[in-house]
């Protein structure tokens, strides 16, 4: 991939995103002022958070890691006939598994409530309630994993706007469901559940004119034999576990969380989805994009494009990751009251949130390096280092809840603060375990250019950090909601010229973003 197409397709898919990213704010507005934290939202979260997960871990995770370097390969030395026959192969086998695997949750509804939120147990309608929006929600983790397979496609030919558009139809699916059909439904909140069902297939539905364009839109066929299949699997299997263990250590927090109090789940939901905002921006625009490139230079054996690919990435998201992580810090109770005051939602569950929020908004940055260094990795086919690292990340993780929610009890802090700042600490050791095997492998390490960088991304964000410490007294929080956002808007405009005017002050220039 050219230079230039590499950032344009990051600037597409970003662009995309960031569409995607506000919507998906109004959305949590929409859904948190209608049903408030806990209770039925909790139940819903729960029920969403299962295929959620799942699509992250297969379909979005090791999937597409797995399939797009095989796919590269393919394009790179076989003919197009053979390149039909490789997607056909893998999406049949796709979908039987995913087929019965929907099946088997369906039926045993339940059980998995009782794994995943094993706190709801004692509360018999919420447990019922759960089961229920699971059995709506979790036939979207075969669209949206079918989604994904074709995104994965359509982006290894360089085709990235429709499979960044899609997430959009879920939000306004999702929307539409709360603000419109849910005063339709006995229990309002199942209208959520068909809304996620409806949204999976629209998004698959998405993809398709552009896979038949490409002349990739073929009849799946069941062939666990094929080459390509076999491969893809292999890669797969132990991948399901060593890119995704950032969702693995979410969804531990979601089990703890739903041991505590009631809104817990809630206001963590609040919290992540704020600390995405910059992840999904950048770090899975970027960790979208490289990987196709990584793994044609790899195809080429082109280790010189690779390193510079990884560095090019690498620049663009310290830029981002180190004022996005000190900004939410600062910002948090200003954000939560701001965004989410609203309707059902209190001023102590935006308090709650905003103690999760502080609490995550260090892990962004290392979440965000997780995104550039595991495609390296990936793109070579390489799954066992990512995975030894993800079971180290894990346990971590565990180690670092037990830890955190000690002290968080000790010095009376809601104990929910305790679970984010674990899955913050996991995060940094994820990522700094990826970059030491990079580095001691010769595979990329930062250079001397690096240290300049380093010195300029630190003085420009602690420049931003006291300006909007300074202009934190002044935030109308008694006042509208509307006085709230126009309030956090201009900081937010304003901490950000801080930052960029800064940047420009200590000598880094737009042209230091240039892949190469």
């Amino acid at each position: 991939m050219a230079k230039s197409r590499l950032f344009r397709s990051t600037m597409v898919v970003s662009s995309m995103t960031m569409l995607s990213r506000i919507l998906g704010l109004v959305r949590d507005i929409v859904l948190l002022g209608v049903f408030g934290a806990g209770g039925l939202m909790d139940a819903f979260l729960v029920a969403f958070k299962i295929p959620n997960f799942l699509r992250r871990l297969f379909a979005e995770g090791a999937f597409s890691q797995a399939f797009v370097p095989v796919l590269s390969e393919y394009k790179e030395k076989y003919s197009l006939r053979e390149v039909q026959i490789l997607v056909s192969r893998t999406s049949g086998a796709l979908m039987l598994i995913l087929s019965m695997l929907t099946v088997v949750v369906i039926l045993m509804a339940p059980w998995v409530v009782t794994l995943f939120a094993p706190g709801f147990a004692d509360q018999p309608d919420k447990f019922a309630i759960t089961a229920e929006l699971l059995r709506l929600t979790f036939p979207y983790l075969l669209f949206i994993s079918m989604t994904a397979f074709a995104s994965g496609i359509l982006q290894s030919y360089g085709r990235f706007a429709a499979p960044a558009f899609a997430p959009v139809l879920l939000n306004l699916c999702m929307i539409g469901g709360a603000l419109v059909f849910a005063p339709m439904f006995e229990t309002p909140i199942m209208a959520l559940g068909y809304a996620v069902a409806i949204a999976g297939l629209l998004q698959l539905l998405l993809q398709l004119p552009q896979l038949s364009q490409q002349k990739l839109l073929v009849m799946p066929k069941i062939d666990f034999q094929h080459e390509g299949v076999r491969r893809i699997l292999k890669l797969m299997l132990p991948a399901i576990f060593g890119v995704s263990v950032t969702q693995i250590n979410l969804l531990l927090n979601t089990i703890f969380a739903s041991l505590m109090i009631g809104g817990s789940v809630s206001w963590l939901y609040a919290a992540e989805r704020m600390s995405e905002l910059p992840l999904g921006l950048i770090g899975v625009a970027i960790g979208t994009v490289i990987l196709p490139s990584l793994s044609k230079s790899e195809a080429q054996k082109d280790d010189v494009s690779f390193k510079k690919t990884i560095d090019w990435a690498a620049r663009l998201i310290i830029l981002v990751g180190v004022p996005a992580s000190a900004a939410l810090f600062i910002l948090s109770d200003v954000l939560m009251q701001a965004l989410f005051l609203r309707g059902e939602f209190t001023l102590r569950d935006a308090q709650m949130s905003s103690i999760a929020l502080k609490s995550m908004a260090g892990g962004i940055l290392g979440f965000m390096l997780i995104k550039v260094f595991a495609p390296a990795f990936f793109a070579r086919q390489d799954i066992r280092t990512p995975v030894r690292i993800g079971i180290i990340s894990v346990f971590a993780n565990m180690i670092f809840s037990v830890i955190f929610i000690g002290i968080f009890y000790f010095l009376e802090i809601p104990l929910h603060g305790g679970l984010a700042l674990a899955t913050t600490g996991a995060s940094f050791v994820n990522a700094g375990l990826l970059y030491y095997f990079l580095h001691k492998r010769d595979i990329f390490r930062f250079g001397s250019h690096w240290k300049k960088l380093f010195a300029q991304f630190t003085i420009s964000t602690t420049a931003m950090v006291a300006v909007l410490y300074v202009m934190l007294p002044y935030f109308p929080a008694d006042k509208a909601q509307w006085q709230r956002l126009v309030a956090l808007l201009i900081m937010c405009v304003v901490g950000a010229v801080i930052y960029g005017g800064v940047l420009l002050a200590t000598g880094f220039r737009p042209r230091h973003l240039k892949h190469g």
